[in-house]
């Protein structure tokens, strides 16, 4: 089961942004990132507001989760009979964690603590892996998310792009949607190749693996 909070998240870091912005010194010139950074000491009431907002956020996508996951065990009684199939682990990413004396910022990064579980989407043509973590600081204990997107959504869903499922990587791959754009702009193609991303943490000692999963079947919303 794969979702976050949706536009809640998206609502949530557009609104903190402009709060940041709007209490940067007149006299100082915007950063060229246009990210505003937060001062503890200076800020201590927004900063203290972002995280809440951002846990609320958080555990909405943990409820989504939980819904996702309860929708198919009834679909899975009503084939298989009383099955339990029950929740092993729940794992963020893109998200703020408190550790030591600061707050460790997870982008497009999940937490990586030494024995703990990493899992690494594939997408629907690639293998996902299960991992361990190795709790390496060097790499503030964390692991990547994914391989990440070789191509944007827009790109993959434009006027003249070839949609063929060769093309799309999608030969061979069975994947369910109720809107044929997502099955497009989440198709293998793109999405930049994740043995790399695997094999690169491995010999960084950042995870070791555990679990090579081929997909079946792909349900996208």
């Amino acid at each position: 089961m794969h979702s976050g909070s949706r536009n809640v998240g998206k609502y949530i870091g557009g609104m903190w942004r402009d709060r940041a912005g709007d209490t940067w010194p007149k006299t100082l010139k915007h950063p060229e990132s246009r990210l505003f950074p937060l001062s503890v000491a200076a800020n201590p009431q927004l900063v203290n507001s972002y995280l809440q907002a951002e846990a609320t956020a958080a555990n909405y996508g943990f409820v989504n989760r939980l819904l996702l996951a309860e929708l198919l065990r009834l679909r899975l009684r009503q084939v298989f009979g009383d099955v339990e199939a029950p929740l092993v682990y729940d794992l963020p990413h893109n998200i703020t964690l408190a550790e030591g004396p600061g707050w460790v910022r997870r982008k497009g990064a999940c937490p990586a603590h030494s024995g703990q579980p990493v899992i690494v989407p594939g997408s629907m043509g690639a293998p996902s892996y299960l991992l361990v973590g190795k709790g390496n600081d060097r790499f503030l204990r964390s692991a990547s998310h994914g391989a990440g997107r070789a191509r944007s959504r827009f790109d993959m869903s434009r006027k003249g792009t070839d949609k063929t499922d060769s093309a799309l990587g999608l030969t061979g791959v069975d994947c369910i949607t109720w809107r044929e754009e997502r099955r497009i702009e989440e198709a293998p193609a793109a999405y930049k190749p994740i043995q790399p991303v695997i094999d690169v943490q491995v010999e960084a000692q950042i995870v070791g693996v555990v679990a090579k999963i081929k997909p079946v079947l792909t349900f996208k919303a």
